[in-house]
């Protein structure tokens, strides 16, 4: 069948500093499923442009971008001097990236930008989106459906608990994590979970990584490589999910309706999509 969108795997992902792109190598072993060049909150406000040259000349290096692991920058806010810096250089770069990572977008108004300027360009350019802010909570259905070049929200628990007035506690971030996954789910996209942030505690890591898969989030982020192995277990399927799933693609590729009929229940073809992010899920 065609139209259907096979996603990349994405249960982890981890950052790499924008001014140190030689520990990229680093993190493609760690075995997370993205790789994001950080040009903001990790970087001083002195070294942004020189973060930003790095990225620029790793970008224009032989590296094969479509290849696992998935690779995105993470550029400042849109509606900041620096973020328009960032966004501009990336896209006057010989080979733009293959997905850029947008925090703090607060209205869908900001994605039209972005999904504006990308089409201007003429870039492939996905985006991803971090939904950390108030506003952007607000209209989090809005900004998840504003653009087709989306694949996928995450949302900021850091930022988020600031703007909020809350402790980092999940039962304080409860409600903004399930309207996050709420408004991904609405727009069919994968939805990371923000990163734990104590690096000694691995059994609390995969607690909250297992509440987080229960309420619905498709992956989370990491600080440090020791995280990852948890993290992608944690998120990959069982094999009884992935037989199901494989068993629903067979059947809607040898059917010619938009609708089959399996163990006595009707299934849709929406429901293809879901299928495929399974089987996507449990690629390495």
């Amino acid at each position: 069948m065609t139209g259907i969108n096979r996603s990349k795997p994405r249960k982890s992902f981890i950052f790499v500093p924008g001014t140190k792109t030689d520990l990229y190598e680093k993190a493609v072993k760690t075995g997370a499923n993205i790789i994001c060049l950080e040009l903001e909150d990790g970087i001083a406000p002195q070294d942004k442009a020189l973060a930003r040259d790095a990225v620029v000349k790793f970008l224009e290096s032989n590296r094969n971008a479509e290849s696992e692991p998935e690779q995105v920058i993470r550029v400042n806010p849109i509606n900041t001097a620096e973020g328009m810096k960032d966004l501009l250089v990336l896209l006057k770069c010989k080979k733009p990236p293959a997905s850029i990572m947008f925090p703090k977008i607060n209205n869908p108004e900001e994605v039209a930008l972005v999904d504006d300027l990308f089409e201007d360009f003429e870039v492939p350019t996905r985006i991803q989106i971090i939904i950390e802010t108030n506003h952007g909570l607000e209209a989090a259905f809005e900004i998840a459906q504003r653009s087709n070049r989306t694949d996928a929200l995450f949302f900021g628990g850091v930022d988020m608990a600031a703007e909020l007035r809350c402790s980092l506690d999940w039962d304080a971030l409860a409600y903004g994590r399930s309207r996050v996954v709420h408004a991904a789910a609405a727009a069919e996209l994968d939805v990371l979970d923000v990163p734990f942030l104590d690096l000694s505690d691995l059994k609390g890591l995969k607690h909250e990584a297992l509440k987080a898969k229960a309420l619905g989030f498709t992956g989370k982020g990491a600080i440090h490589p020791s995280q990852i192995a948890i993290i992608n277990q944690v998120f990959m399927p069982s094999k009884e999910e992935l037989n199901y799933a494989q068993k629903i693609i067979n059947e809607f590729e040898r059917a010619s309706t938009g609708l089959i009929v399996i163990d006595g229940k009707l299934i849709e073809k929406p429901v293809l999509r879901r299928m495929y992010r399974i089987l996507a899920s449990a690629s390495k």
